[in-house]
C-alpha cells in the first residue's frame, strides 16, 4: 500500500463514482482497459483491486475528509455571482435534506435499520448556488432525520429549505435565534415562484 499513495486513491475513487462502477474488480477492469491512458489522468501506475482494498480498508478516511473542506470553499467561490439560481435572491440559499443509504447486514451488522436491512442515514446541507454541499453528515439508520438539525450553525440572513420531516418547532426556534429563514415546504418556494414570475 506504500506505493499506492492518497493521491492515486483519491483519483481512482473520482473516476469510479461519476462512471457508477460496482466493484472493486470493475474499477479495476475499467481502468487498465487502456493502460497507456492512465499517465494521463495523473495515475501512475496500473490498479490492483488487492491494493485498492488494502487502501480503503486501512487508510484514514479523515484524510479525504479535510481535503474536502479544502475543495468546498473554493468550489462554493466559483458561484458567487451564479445568475442561474432560481430565485432572484441576494441572501444565501441552502437546502437541507436526509438520504438512507442501504447497506447489507451480513457485512455491516452495526447498521441496524429494519429486520432484515442495513442502513445509514446522510444529512446533507447544498448550497443552492452552484448545488454544492457544505456539510454532509454519516449516522445511523436508526436516527430520525430532524436531529441532525442541532448539528448546524445557522448564518444570519440565510435561507434553509427543508422537507416537512424536519418540522419541530423547539429546532427551528434555534434557526429563528440565528435570525435565520427556514422554509419548511419545498413545494412552497415552487408555488411561490409560480405565482410571481416577475420577481
Amino acid at each position: 500500500m506504500q506505493s499506492f499513495t492518497c493521491r492515486q486513491q483519491f483519483l481512482v475513487m473520482c473516476f469510479a463514482h461519476p462512471t457508477s462502477r460496482e466493484s472493486l474488480r470493475d474499477i479495476e477492469a475499467c481502468l487498465n482497459a487502456v493502460p497507456e491512458k492512465l499517465y494521463h489522468s495523473g495515475i501512475r501506475q496500473l490498479i490492483k483491486r488487492s491494493a485498492l482494498a488494502d487502501a480503503n480498508e486501512n487508510r484514514d478516511w479523515r484524510i479525504f475528509a479535510d481535503f474536502a473542506q479544502v475543495l468546498m470553499p473554493e468550489a462554493r467561490s466559483l458561484y458567487v455571482h451564479d445568475n442561474d439560481f432560481m430565485v432572484n435572491l441576494k441572501n444565501m440559499a441552502y437546502a437541507f435534506d436526509t438520504t438512507s443509504i442501504e447497506l447489507c447486514l451480513n457485512l455491516f451488522p452495526w447498521a441496524k435499520f429494519r429486520k432484515n436491512k442495513g442502513a445509514v442515514r446522510a444529512h446533507t446541507l447544498l448550497d443552492l448556488r452552484g448545488s454544492i454541499p457544505t456539510f454532509i453528515k454519516l449516522r445511523d439508520g436508526m436516527c430520525h432525520e430532524v436531529n441532525a438539525l442541532y448539528d448546524l450553525v445557522f448564518e444570519p440572513g440565510t435561507f434553509y429549505i427543508m422537507d416537512r420531516a424536519f418540522v419541530a418547532f423547539d429546532r427551528l426556534y434555534r434557526i429563528d435565534q440565528s435570525e435565520a429563514f427556514f422554509v419548511p415546504e419545498v413545494s412552497l418556494i415552487c408555488s411561490l415562484v409560480e405565482s410571481h414570475p416577475e420577481k
